[in-house]
């Protein structure tokens, strides 16, 4: 049988830098084929260039090996292409039923009124084929979560657009915002695509994902196609050997100082957003994880720490009560933050490097706290980069031309510009490639050699049992159980996180907080 679409030949270039070199991917009938490369590879300029968004210096596209060309986003629509990007670009004051069909024909009463009845009543269906029975097709995007908007946004790309119908699905990080619970739901339908003879293109940093549930699997580096093969005849170690070139022999860096015995933070019942009260401390120096699943606080308990939710109970760093009650004292108390979403809480897309760096630091970088000192700032700027091995144009290049990976690294650069006592991590690589998470890692490894505090709150297992020295389990806003890490496995670690494991001799390490 032939391809359901072959692309040969892509090349193209930015002001005469060259994204893709002539690039090459082809999709069977019926599969679903991983696409992986670091941040910067070319997939995404590849994908808009599917979308008919962006045009091609040389492209050749066939679709069952007839020629075709896709000059637009209704050329690739009329092809059967449908893409799925991981920026939600969802209508948030709008409700579920009107974001599954923004785009498409309203159903009409009298060729005039708006059919609301019907609209709800399809977009109920629309969400039934991922399952999805708890969202209300007429409740506002604004007021759900980031995973079911994204559950939402897939559903809105399964329905046939003007009667064309899809045959490839594009889908960019899917499960990035996605519990457990609501990735396994996704992947059910992906199967169920897979056996009606459609396709689907997974761009995905998650290799677990690749190995367990796509077919094939092409990697790119450098904006060129380095291999493609079988997931069976492959392994995880050699699709990271070629995304980055090189070899990765220790996915996660060692630890190379041993823990202070002092205790830098202690927190006695902390309340707040539904979460509480909690008791725990950090020693100095000591990488600890807030695991849980989705909804159980972990992410609560960093912004309680910020104080961006109203709080009661007691937070002491190094001997000190701390009373701030907004984001920037906690800036000045030398707790330092890298948020969850990076684009909308992290960062000043318009803004350069050097903007974004320095923002809660200003008054050390100014003359009087009021002319702020360009060549001072530049230069802790560049020196911050080096540290968190930021690769840019220079300090003063816009934030939003920085791929994921260097996004993240500006604002790790931001949260240790001023050396910090505690630092608050939240999914600190989540959408981020295999070698930028190396480099984060290796990051987080030296700043706590240095006696800094982590406070990690991440979905990623593996990464909190590779990083963390203990990890505090939640649940329903609540500490359940703390958990040393030698020992620890991923299984037991999501037993206790399901609340199956109540005892302490349940897995290695257990014992109540």
């Amino acid at each position: 049988m032939p391809d359901l679409i072959r692309v040969e030949n892509v090349s193209k270039a930015f002001a005469g830098v060259p994204a893709l070199r002539s690039a090459s991917l082809s999709i069977s009938h019926g599969e679903i084929h991983a696409l992986v490369g670091e941040n910067g590879a070319g997939k995404s300029t590849l994908i808009k260039i599917l979308a008919g968004a962006l045009p091609a210096d040389e492209l050749t596209v066939s679709i069952d090996e007839s020629r075709v060309q896709i000059r637009s986003p209704n050329d690739a629509i009329a092809f059967g292409l449908r893409f799925i990007h991981q920026e939600l670009d969802t209508f948030p004051a709008l409700s579920v039923a009107e974001n599954i069909f923004v785009g498409r024909e309203y159903p009409q009463r009298l060729g005039v009124f708006v059919d609301w009845a019907s609209l709800k009543a399809r977009a109920s269906d629309a969400l039934g084929l991922l399952g999805i029975g708890h969202v209300d097709p007429s409740e506002k995007m604004t007021r759900l979560g980031r995973g079911d908007q994204m559950l939402v946004r897939l559903s809105a790309a399964f329905l046939d657009q003007g009667g064309k119908q899809a045959r490839l699905y594009v889908m960019d990080e899917p499960t990035a915002s996605l519990n457990s619970e609501e990735a396994d739901r996704l992947f059910a339908v992906l199967t169920e695509i897979k056996r009606s003879g459609r396709s689907v293109l997974y761009v995905t940093h998650r290799l677990d994902e690749v190995m367990e549930h796509c077919d094939r699997v092409t990697v790119m580096r450098g904006g060129s196609t380095v291999s493609t093969q079988m997931t069976a005849e492959t392994s995880a170690s050699t699709i990271i050997k070629n995304m980055i070139g090189r070899p990765i022999e220790e996915a996660y860096p060692p630890r190379t100082k041993s823990i202070s015995p002092e205790t830098s933070l202690q927190c006695h019942n902390l309340t707040g957003n539904k979460v509480g009260p909690v008791t725990f401390e950090v020693k100095k120096g000591e990488i600890v994880g807030l695991a849980g699943l989705s909804g159980a606080g972990q992410s609560d308990v960093l912004s309680l720490l910020t104080a961006a939710f109203r709080r009661s109970g007691t937070i002491t760093l190094l001997g000190n009560e701390l009373k701030h009650n907004h984001p920037l004292g906690a800036w000045k108390n030398q707790i330092a933050a890298v948020p969850q979403e990076r684009r909308t809480d992290g960062l000043l897309l318009n803004r350069s490097i050097a903007d974004n760096v320095t923002l809660p630091h200003l008054q050390h970088y100014s003359h009087g706290g009021v002319f702020l000192n360009r060549s001072i700032e530049d230069k802790a700027v560049a020196d911050a980069g080096k540290q968190v091995r930021l690769k840019s144009q220079g300090v003063q290049q816009h934030s939003y031309k920085l791929s994921g990976g260097n996004q993240q690294k500006v604002i790790f650069a931001r949260a240790l510009l001023e050396r910090p006592e505690l630092l608050l991590l939240d999914e600190p690589t989540r959408g981020v490639d295999i070698g930028a998470k190396f480099d984060i890692y290796s990051l987080i490894r030296e700043v706590s050699a240095t006696g800094t505090s982590v406070l990690i709150a991440s979905t990623d297992f593996p990464e909190l049992l590779g990083l963390c020295d203990r990890i505090l389990v939640m649940r329903d806003g609540k500490i359940s159980v703390a958990l040393d890490t030698d020992g620890l496995t991923e299984e037991s670690l999501l037993t206790h996180c399901f609340g199956a494991a109540q005892s302490a001799t349940a897995s290695p390490g257990a014992r109540p907080t």
